[in-house]
């Protein structure tokens, strides 16, 4: 990163290449769709670019780099809970689909995942699909470690309550 603040422009490429599939899997994960991770991912390495100027070289890069995807999924998440309807009016509701006991296991662990709050949701998503220590994730949130911890916990613990709900044995 420092490289490509230097203005070394194959840097960026570098940095791209390394970096665009995993943050891609993390977009999916945290959106859901292909189609929205594709946009997620652009935006969040056009934000990088944008941003290159309040990179430290104190910072680690991939904390940094998961912390500008996490902002671009919660705006993407933000916006999808204020689609308008065919007639301009807002729903009265979040996106409405089926019930969770019709779906599938993966469409069953999507939804509950997105029931969480978004604290509990990316630091699940961050430590288990990608892979962040705990400290990395408390960095990138701006929190303690011993917080993410918690916040993974009580995730965990939601997940596991909606999913016995779903798969009783």
């Amino acid at each position: 990163m420092q490289h490509f603040q230097a203005g070394d422009r194959t840097a960026f490429d570098t940095l791209f290449a390394r970096h665009v599939a995993p943050v891609r899997a993390y977009l999916a994960r945290s959106s859901g769709s292909a189609a929205a991770a594709d946009d997620l991912t652009q935006q969040t390495f056009l934000s990088l670019v944008r941003a290159q100027d309040r990179y430290r070289p104190s910072l680690r890069f991939k904390p940094w780099l998961y912390a500008i995807a996490t902002n671009a999924a919660r705006d993407w998440r933000r916006r999808q809970h204020e689609r308008v309807s065919a007639t301009g009016e807002l729903p009265d509701s979040p996106a409405e689909g089926t019930e969770p006991r019709d779906l599938g296991l993966e469409r069953a662990v999507r939804t509950a995942l997105d029931s969480l709050p978004d604290a509990q949701r990316e630091a699940i998503l961050l430590h288990r699909f990608e892979g962040l220590s705990f400290a990395e994730i408390a960095e990138l949130a701006q929190v303690t470690e011993s917080a993410v911890k918690v916040r993974a916990h009580r995730g965990y613990e939601r997940l596991r309550s909606l999913l016995a709900e779903v798969y009783r044995p």
